[in-house]
């Protein structure tokens, strides 16, 4: 295996690892592929922050390449096309340029719905949640549903920006808690408990939790306490939010 082979191999599984992928998957597919290429050995430590591999062949010659992460996310999609092309890879042993090729196109393919679809789908999930919690006035499910948008667009600008995720859903959190207080004080509702928390549901951290239970029981102890860690300082910045409106609000009392 060449540096070339291996560094772009390298870039599958940093992919790989930002849509969201198991890191035991991960690792096994990069073990495959150089066990596919000739390579006597192929080590891989890989967390959703680092990733390292070594890889010796026949010869005794050892290559290794590191790559730091910097984010991480959830794109089914973008993971099932980076799946398919590892298989391939693994079956057919094409060269590095092949290879570059099609990781290319598969990175350049927008996977993703349009701003405005998610911004409304976050309104529509915080309605639904706060009838879920029990709210049967239409106000309160209008506000919550216009929360709830003001949150998916926060969200979208945070990520074009690239602002720190736990820093992104203090303020998301602190935005919406924010304005269904004003709504309060008003006289638009007169409650906001089934408000917040119908829009807090959308920025709970419950992907990371349960990837991080997942990795547990796989037997990845590392990752797993880095995805809980994670997941525990974006229910705590979320929590922040919301207190730090109340405070700024003198209280939620009419």
């Amino acid at each position: 295996m060449t540096t070339e082979l291996l560094k772009t191999v390298v870039e599958i599984a940093v992919q790989m690892i930002q849509a969201g992928a198991e890191i035991h998957r991960v690792e096994d597919s990069i073990c495959r592929i150089g066990t596919a290429y000739g390579a006597k050995r192929t080590d891989i430590f890989a967390t959703t922050s680092n990733l390292i591999v070594s890889v010796e062949d026949t010869g005794g010659e050892v290559y290794t390449q590191t790559r730091r992460i910097l984010s991480t996310g959830t794109d089914i999609e973008r993971l099932d096309r980076l799946n398919a092309l590892a298989r391939h890879i693994t079956a057919t042993c094409p060269d590095a340029e092949s290879i570059r090729r099609q990781l290319t196109a598969i990175a350049s393919r927008n996977n993703r719905y349009p701003a405005w679809i998610y911004i409304l789908a976050c309104g529509i999930c915080a309605a639904a949640f706060c009838v879920f919690f029990g709210s049967r006035a239409p106000w309160e499910i209008l506000v919550a549903l216009l929360v709830g948008c003001l949150t998916g667009l926060l969200i979208k600008l945070t990520e074009k920006f690239t602002v720190n995720r736990i820093l992104a859903r203090f303020f998301c959190s602190f935005a919406g808690s924010l304005l269904a207080i004003a709504a309060l004080r008003i006289g638009l509702v007169q409650t906001i408990d089934t408000i917040i928390i119908g829009n807090i549901m959308s920025l709970i951290p419950g992907v990371g939790l349960t990837q991080s239970i997942r990795d547990l029981f796989i037997g990845d102890t590392f990752t797993a306490i880095l995805r809980l860690i994670e997941a525990v300082l974006l229910a705590l910045a979320i929590a922040c939010g919301y207190v730090a409106a109340v405070l700024l609000m003198g209280g939620v009392a009419v």
